[in-house]
């Protein structure tokens, strides 16, 4: 899912969990938004917005879905869906650098 894309980055971090999730909005020339970032071990919940796919680039995690009681583990060069308006528990074991693609 990696590619060359034309757009701009936010030069000011958002920092979420008190440092433990750290990430960069990037929003493309078609006004498309991403986010580049890292989460540092930790259990943490996000809530969504939007539909999101979490491509993971390197480290590890196990993900929980709203809803389920079973967790997936998932590893950098895999990806999981998230659907909007909803919440998603992650366990991270190393550190997980990620791009979120959202909508």
């Amino acid at each position: 899912m990696t590619e060359q894309l034309t757009g701009s980055v936010s030069a000011r971090a958002n920092v979420y969990f008190d440092g433990k999730c750290v990430s960069h909005t990037v929003t493309l020339a078609d006004g498309t938004k991403k986010s580049v970032g890292v989460i540092l071990p930790s259990t943490l919940k996000f809530n969504t917005g939007a539909p999101e796919v979490m491509e993971l680039i390197d480290g590890a995690c196990r993900v929980r879905l709203a809803g389920s009681e079973a967790w997936a583990s998932y590893g950098g060069g895999q990806s999981f869906s998230v659907a909007g308006n909803t919440s998603f528990d992650i366990e991270v074991t190393q550190a997980l650098h990620y791009v979120c693609h959202f909508g």
